[in-house]
């Protein structure tokens, strides 16, 4: 399986300190942002990583992050000349997969619950993690009915951003992918938004029958705002507290 760091965008709701630095490299307790969603990768044994971001940025991603050799593995870049949605991102590391199962995720995305497993003994389809939180029209959102397997569920919808969310289950930033995601990608319209939606190539599983979830027990930040950075690190600083 090959991983997938997508740190591309604008950062907006983080101006002014997005206006001098990738959101991803901003600091979270004591490390950069993007080490938490690449541990996640790194636990399930994923070595090969492309990082997909803008321009603006680029030099610094590259400069902190190196070859991967001080992670244990291997990183290729590739530039989103400018937003164009998080499939779109995706997408742009379709060579770079070539023909693997792909894990892609978030580098603005804090996970604490240990995703390795489902990771790791993915086969085919798709797979998200879903978590329960109170305000689900932020998110794509997803039903869930009845157990595949233990602690799995199957998605029998899923919508972006809806204005009346039919459940509370918002899918966070990790996205496990067979090789087909990327015939999906390819013959994909922007939305409204103008953007290729990641929660369009969910729906393409769903309604082929092969999208499974798990639904998070711990928590989740999607530290993409002031208060959620800030969230995050107060987390972080606890559970660290709490391991001495």
């Amino acid at each position: 399986m090959k991983g997938v760091l997508i740190c591309g965008g604008t950062g907006s709701r983080l101006r002014p300190l997005t206006d001098v630095t990738n959101k991803s490299l901003l600091p979270v307790y004591d490390k950069p942002l993007i080490l938490y969603p690449l541990q996640v990768l790194l636990d399930a044994g994923i070595r090969d990583i492309a990082v997909i971001t803008g321009k603006e940025h680029l030099d610094q991603m590259t400069h902190f992050l190196g070859s991967g050799e001080r992670f244990g593995c291997s990183f290729a870049f590739k530039v989103q000349e400018k937003p164009g949605g998080i499939a779109q991102a995706l997408g742009l590391a379709e060579s770079f997969v070539d023909g693997s199962p792909v894990c892609a995720i978030l580098g603005d995305n804090i996970f604490f619950d240990d995703l390795a497993p489902i990771i790791k003994n993915f086969k085919s389809g798709g797979h998200v993690f879903l978590k329960e939180v109170p305000d689900p029209e932020r998110f794509g959102v997803a039903n869930i009915d009845g157990s595949v397997a233990k602690g799995t569920f199957r998605v029998t919808s899923i919508e972006e951003k809806p204005p009346r969310p039919k459940s509370n289950f918002a899918v966070t930033g990790c996205y496990v992918y067979d090789k087909h995601c990327f015939e999906i990608i390819r013959t994909m319209k922007p939305s409204a938004r103008g953007e290729l939606e990641i929660t369009d190539v969910s729906r393409a599983y769903m309604e082929a029958k092969s999208l499974a979830a798990t639904v998070l027990q711990k928590e989740w930040i999607d530290a993409g705002t002031f208060e959620s950075l800030f969230r995050a690190t107060e987390l972080v600083r606890n559970q660290r507290s709490a391991s001495i």
